[in-house]
């Protein structure tokens, strides 16, 4: 299958999902997620009007953003975990940072973009550790009103809202009550005028994502194929 028409696929089914949860389509975004895969396929996904990506790597994202520097509407989300001594060369390139997880790291982004843009703050999402597992980044629960405070304490960061990853399952269904809980907490934290934005759902899972209130939706295999085999 193509690039294009898997793309089409996906974008018909966010919409689905979306009208069947009763929202409107549009205000779900989807990133397409190139991680592994060549710059030749994100040109062919932003061919059909794809703007959003996402990358996991910070030298894969270096690399892809100089091979497509002509795209310049593209727009970069980093969406894997990030190192404070790689946050210098992000900052640049990051429309929306999905996976800041502690206060240090807030800082040296902040830091790194402060007066890199006039008039401009970074977008970040606070990323939570939404089921405790000890393999997986982000801030536990019951410490994301700290990090939420200093995030919005940072002079060259824009808050956005929450990420998560829940646990792997076979069974999309079993990751709604995490999509679930990662609403409550945005409720609990101020709301959607605080947090607009709750980046969550994959390939597998997307549909429950958006039924729990997805704002962003990040897809990679369901677009570009599985990922290619290291050699």
């Amino acid at each position: 299958m193509s690039v294009a028409s898997a793309l089409q696929g996906v974008r018909a089914r966010i919409a689905a999902a979306a009208l069947a949860a009763g929202r409107d389509p549009a205000t779900v975004k989807l990133v397409a997620v190139s991680k592994t895969h060549p710059a030749s396929a994100v040109r062919e996904a932003y061919a059909e009007g794809q703007r959003d990506f996402g990358e996991n790597y910070v030298q894969e994202l270096l690399q892809k953003a100089e091979e497509l520097r002509d795209l310049t509407d593209l727009r970069w989300h980093v969406i894997g975990h990030l190192q404070r001594n790689k946050a210098r060369q992000v900052v640049s390139l990051a429309s929306l940072v999905h996976t800041v997880d502690s206060p240090e790291l807030a800082l040296e982004l902040s830091k790194r973009f402060d007066g890199l843009v006039t008039g401009r703050r970074l977008p970040v999402l606070a990323e939570v550790s939404i089921a405790g597992e000890a393999q997986k980044h982000g801030v536990a629960p019951a410490n994301l009103a700290e990090l939420l405070t200093c995030i919005e304490a940072m002079p060259a960061l824009e808050l956005r809202g929450l990420m998560c990853v829940p646990p792997a399952t076979e069974d999309p269904a079993a990751a709604r009550p995490y999509f679930e809980a990662l609403a409550r907490l945005r409720d609990l934290h101020g709301g959607a005028p605080r947090l607009p934005e709750l980046s969550m759902g994959m390939t597998h899972d997307l549909d429950q994502a958006v039924a729990a209130g997805a704002t962003l939706v990040r897809v990679g295999t369901a677009i570009f194929g599985a990922r290619p085999q290291k050699a």
